[in-house]
């Protein structure tokens, strides 16, 4: 397992532990809130803070979430950070959570009129890193697991965008984070097409 990787599976199962622990207190200063500030009932005042636009990676829902999570980062992280290095697969993990957070920030505050939620999930930067893994080796083959129908690496990363995009912009599958899952794979993009006329430096690896 690529050392990034290995590195962000720790720190996620870390803070999840810890979030079991305390309750989920941690979603009312770490979790993605709208903007302003908000009552939400059994937490409290909750208001939004530049951290959380990286913390919120950070923190999951359930087991399921942070297990899905998990298993795609490991599935897909370890060949992209092999191929741009680790250094770069750091910038671009992080770039994606970034603009992730970005863009679900102004989703969720447009929509805070019926009633603040909290955005958690590493899905962003996921997506993130799902994207270079197309980019990298587009004719690779990936098998779904729900139905387990093989394709090209291109391909699935195409109707993942797709599905997400019409989702969020139609509202079906309620309570998934679809614009988020988009900015992590537009903030992905970005970077890939800025390295791409950019060479790779010995420091990157």
């Amino acid at each position: 397992m690529a050392p990034v990787v290995r590195l962000l599976l720790i720190v996620n199962v870390i803070v999840f532990a810890l979030q079991r622990i305390s309750a989920d207190r941690l979603f009312t200063h770490f979790a993605l809130w709208p903007l302003g500030s908000h009552l939400v009932p059994e937490i409290g005042w909750v208001s939004f803070q530049p951290w959380q636009l990286v913390t919120s990676a950070f923190l999951h829902g359930n087991f399921a979430h942070i297990a899905l999570n998990m298993f795609a980062l490991y599935s897909f992280g370890t060949m992209v950070e092999t191929a741009v290095g680790s250094r770069r697969f750091a910038t671009l993990y992080f770039a994606s959570v970034l603009t992730a957070g970005i863009v679900q920030l102004l989703v969720v505050t447009a929509s805070a009129g019926s009633g603040a939620v909290a955005t958690v999930g590493a899905s962003g930067g996921v997506f993130g890193v799902l994207l270079a893994f197309a980019w990298l080796f587009p004719h690779a083959r990936v098998m779904l697991l729900i139905p387990p129908i093989p394709m090209k690496a291109w391909v699935l990363v195409t109707l993942f965008a797709i599905v997400e995009l019409t989702s969020g912009v139609f509202g079906t599958l309620q309570g998934v984070a679809h614009f988020a899952h988009l900015g992590g794979m537009l903030g992905a993009g970005a970077l890939l097409l800025y390295w791409r006329h950019t060479p790779l430096r010995r420091t990157d690896a």
